[in-house]
């Protein structure tokens, strides 16, 4: 009889530890949750995810493809940019979209920045994609472009637009391909 309430004791304790640690993993799980829904708002601890809506766009120079410098002031009217990298699945499965909505943008390829982050080599997928919708940048080693939109993550697409004093500033941070195109 001794071995048997010993036997239950212990089931008993066991069964109180897991209880413990099962409401250790919920309240872990919240807590997650609840910083995952701050960064979808654009407010997480720390860095934003995707820089917000009126910030202005930082200095940058970088080369296109095809030759062409480019600065912030070539960002001129209302100006959609996107940036991918070949090593991002989801920007593979965007490309095609994105460069359906692009060729509807008003004033056309001038009006279209799409920043490719990654080697030369590894980019010439999503390069030939591009290059007939819009102004194409490979940035490799050399990150101006992402330090001047505070892109993080891939894909991002972001309209900019001029505010009174001509500057180059962030309309929208989040660009809906299945809508159509608005002005900002």
């Amino acid at each position: 009889m001794p071995v048997l309430i010993a036997a239950v004791v212990l089931v008993g304790l066991l069964c109180t530890l897991d209880l413990i640690l099962t409401l250790g993993v919920i309240k872990r799980l919240r807590d997650h949750t609840a910083l995952l829904a701050k960064a979808a708002e654009g407010s997480p601890p720390g860095r934003p995810p995707v820089i917000k809506v009126g910030e202005e766009v930082g200095e940058f120079s970088a080369v296109s493809v095809d030759g062409e410098v480019l600065t912030r002031a070539s960002l001129s009217g209302d100006t959609l940019v996107a940036f991918f990298s070949p090593s991002c699945g989801p920007c593979h499965e965007m490309l095609p979209k994105f460069a359906e909505y692009a060729r509807t943008v008003p004033g056309g390829r001038k009006q279209v920045l799409a920043v490719v982050v990654g080697t030369p080599d590894r980019a010439k997928g999503q390069v030939a994609g591009l290059t007939s919708v819009a102004r194409v940048v490979v940035q490799d080693a050399d990150l101006a472009l992402t330090d001047a939109f505070q892109v993080f993550g891939f894909p991002t697409l972001l309209q900019v637009t001029t505010d009174g004093a001509g500057r180059p500033v962030i309309a929208r941070n989040s660009v809906n391909l299945d809508a159509p195109v608005v002005a900002a």
